[in-house]
């Protein structure tokens, strides 16, 4: 299994981008797929997951309002989109797929996750 991440890039404060992670060699209706993010200086962190149906989703509490997960089952890809951005946002996101047993089961916890893809770098400027 293969995680692509794109679409990280320099944004000023309170502006959007959208983050885009591309997954190839399995089923992909088969795995949650979760973003994380690692600020310099700091332990990664989970930023929210969308179940394998597409149905259940989780947030942390710091974006929650402002970041919305999504996926396409048929273009095996799952979005995060990012808005009102602040600078504490600043990280590398990574996205990681778990496979679960159920297509409404969300993870949180790193362990939960069997693949990963490389980190986007997202900087949000003042």
């Amino acid at each position: 299994v293969q995680l692509q991440a794109s679409g990280g890039g320099l944004v000023q404060a309170g502006g959007s981008l959208r983050l885009s992670c591309a997954l190839s060699g399995r089923p992909f209706s088969r795995y949650a797929v979760g973003w994380f993010r690692q600020a310099p200086g700091k332990e990664r962190e989970f930023v929210a997951v969308i179940s394998g149906s597409g149905g259940a989703t989780l947030y942390a509490d710091f974006v929650k309002g402002r970041f919305t997960i999504s996926r396409d089952n048929a273009k095996n890809t799952v979005s995060l989109q990012m808005n009102s951005l602040i600078i504490e946002d600043t990280a590398a996101y990574y996205c990681a797929a778990a496979q679960t047993g159920s297509p409404w089961h969300v993870a949180r916890r790193e362990y939960e996750y069997d693949f990963w893809g490389q980190g986007t770098l997202v900087t949000v400027s003042s």
